[in-house]
């Protein structure tokens, strides 16, 4: 009876350290999950289209404690590439390339439940990687941050047509900002990611001479002059200092390139000599383009049509938002573009909602 008692004392014991979570324990804090935990925190959508690369290499970031994410963007010949650079807690060198197998995450006891799900099953570099022509760590370090390079041709993997749009950033009834209209492109990704981790993590976002412009103004500004005399290998910064150790256009180049932007020595010479301007964060920018507009278009009156049955303004504003919310869902996945807000109309014996939506170009 002992026996069966210790028994049953012991898988108690692994059930509660998670070892029947765990395939194999990679160290520096990293594990394999096994096929059912992995499953078990099933994200909430797949790799599908680019935005969605966008939006689970955020969580990345963010999980990995990272507060500012600078993301730049292009793309040449029908590829799509995208270089994240973040100040979080880094990859070490050995894991680098393991991260990208299935099932691997440093997240056994912290992964995340957010508006697009679970995060922290080990899926989300793995899908990526699967889905994509080249997804890698171009550098990183514990306690340095990191730079992930991803590119994927059109053919391979879709993405909005639109990919030069801003959205609005507007409250919803709890108070909370959120984007309204636009398409749901790159641009849109970041923004929602962004107005979600409100004062948690900050994005810029540009094209790479424009993120190359941002980390080497605030690295300038940030470091200490005295300090870098010390320094003699890039490498030994975090990555979103280390543009600020650049001399001139040819070290301003090749430290780049180490972080995965290309640049030309005449966008060198240009950022060097401040005709290239830095970004600001896409919430900053929101936020203040929504405050510092003074010809806001008037309100639709909803409630215009009242024959018959009657329905308070207040009521009817409130389930206009409740059915874009729910258009949104549906949005999300047919990659829809609602065009202005829903019209509803109220007669004698009908409510009618109307959504318009946006051409395709």
């Amino acid at each position: 009876m002992s026996d069966a008692n210790e028994l049953i004392s012991f898988i108690a014991s692994m059930s509660g350290e998670g070892n029947l979570r765990v395939e194999e324990n990679l160290g520096e804090g990293y594990v394999r999950l096994r096929v059912s935990e992995a499953e078990r925190r099933q994200a909430k959508h797949d790799i599908q289209h680019v935005e969605d690369i966008v939006i689970e290499m955020l969580r990345n970031a963010r999980d990995a404690g990272a507060d500012k994410v600078y993301l730049a963007t292009t793309k040449e010949d029908g590829v799509r590439t995208l270089v994240f650079l973040d100040n979080g807690s880094g990859v070490p060198q050995d894991m680098q390339e393991r991260i990208f197998d299935a099932r691997v995450t440093s997240k056994l006891e912290s992964m995340k439940m957010d508006r697009w799900g679970v995060h922290g099953r080990g899926m989300a570099l793995f899908s990526i990687k699967q889905n994509t022509d080249e997804a890698r760590v171009v550098t990183s370090g514990v306690d340095l941050g990191s730079a992930f390079k991803v590119s994927v041709a059109a053919d391979r993997l879709s993405e909005r047509a639109d990919q030069s749009s801003w959205p609005q950033a507007v409250k919803d009834e709890d108070g909370r900002y959120v984007c309204a209209r636009g398409p749901h492109n790159i641009i849109r990704a970041a923004c929602e990611f962004a107005l979600e981790e409100l004062r948690g993590c900050d994005v810029y976002l540009g094209s790479p001479s424009e993120i190359a412009a941002t980390l080497y103004a605030q690295a300038s500004s940030r470091l200490d002059t005295s300090r870098l005399l010390f320094i003699d290998d890039e490498s030994e910064l975090p990555v979103v200092d280390r543009l600020g150790l650049a001399s001139d256009a040819e070290d301003f180049i090749r430290i780049c390139s180490g972080l995965g932007l290309e640049m030309s020595e005449r966008t060198a010479h240009r950022i060097l000599a401040g005709q290239i301007k830095p970004v600001r964060g896409v919430t900053a920018r929101l936020l203040r383009e929504r405050d510092s507009s003074s010809h806001a278009p008037a309100p639709v009156d909803l409630a215009k049509d009242r024959r018959g049955l009657r329905i308070a303004k207040d009521d009817m504003a409130q389930f206009s938002r409740a059915v874009e919310r729910d258009f949104n869902d549906l949005a999300a996945r047919y990659y829809l573009n609602l065009c202005g807000d829903p019209k509803i109309r109220v007669s004698r014996d009908r409510i009618t909602v109307t959504f318009d939506l946006a051409k395709e170009e």
